[in-house]
């Protein structure tokens, strides 16, 4: 059965560590299947939604891109209850439109990276789950009325190109990416996406735009400081953007059918006398729906 109680959570990048307004907040370890996640889960509520966090590269900033255990942060919070996922993400500018301060709420991703592990599925019980739209539109137009709503400067589509870092882009890369069409780039939603997507949960980035990359001839190098300086106040901006979707999520009565929430309904290939059994035990709370 489908889980029909919404619950939000908030996957919070560079510069955004903590959710402000959170009431009955606590810190909690949950365990997964596949080792550590970043840091534990702040469980809440905010404007009655109940509400999990987990800051991506945990308190501290300590984990690097290429070293965050993706698959226990979505099996943790899967875990815990979560069935909508929404990411907010520091990323650098491809376009001259696309200002530092701005957000885009994204719905394409172009995945680069290649030191990672992107699927909860492996030898002994195999699956493919379509990629081709890798955003809940649903959540999308909830971010954007959220975002307009709180007067953030934000774009609705575009496409973020996810780089392996943790160095940034040389200028010929910075344009080879311009050249395909991209939008942003950041280190860090995928595999993100594609394992919210394997654990059947609703997944939208909110990227915000901190620099203009390497290829803006008018602007100097991407440095830290200078990301910093912006992302203090794009921080601000998330949270209020948080505050303003929690509701709209949770008086959303079509979210428990998104079809996002049955994402593996046709994608195990595996027959069931063949799956690996201790496979299928660590996927309890991934794909338990269709895998029991």
């Amino acid at each position: 059965m489908i889980n029909k109680k919404i619950v939000l959570g908030i996957v919070g990048g560079s510069g955004v560590y903590d959710i402000d307004g959170l009431k009955n907040t606590r810190w909690e370890k949950v365990s997964s299947s596949f080792g550590e996640p970043s840091d534990e889960l702040l469980f809440g509520e905010l404007n009655g939604q109940e509400m999990v966090f987990l800051p991506r590269h945990g308190r501290g900033h300590r984990i690097p891109p290429s070293e965050i255990n993706f698959k226990a942060n979505i099996d943790a919070l899967k875990r815990a209850g979560v069935t909508d996922i929404i990411s907010v993400s520091a990323v650098g500018s491809l376009k001259e439109e696309l200002k530092p301060g701005m957000f885009v709420i994204v719905d394409q991703f172009i995945d680069r990276t290649f030191a990672r592990n992107k699927s909860f599925f492996e030898t002994g019980l195999v699956a493919h789950v379509s990629m081709a739209h890798p955003v809940c539109n649903r959540l999308g137009e909830h971010l954007e009325l959220a975002a307009k709503n709180s007067g953030i400067d934000v774009v609705r589509g575009g496409t973020y190109l996810v780089m392996e870092g943790p160095q940034f882009s040389s200028v010929a890369e910075s344009e080879l990416y311009r050249n395909w069409g991209c939008d942003v780039i950041g280190m860090t939603n995928m595999p993100e996406a594609k394992l919210a997507r394997e654990a059947e949960m609703c997944y939208a980035t909110v990227a915000m735009v901190t620099d203009y990359d390497c290829w803006h001839p008018d602007h100097d190098n991407v440095t830290v400081g200078a990301i910093i300086k912006v992302l203090l106040a794009n921080a601000d901006n998330a949270r209020s953007l948080v505050k303003n979707v929690a509701s709209a999520v949770d008086a959303d009565s079509s979210g428990d059918t998104c079809h996002c929430k049955t994402s593996l309904d046709n994608a195990i290939i595996t027959p069931p006398d063949a799956r690996d059994k201790n496979i299928v035990n660590k996927l309890a709370a991934v794909a338990g729906r269709v895998l029991n």
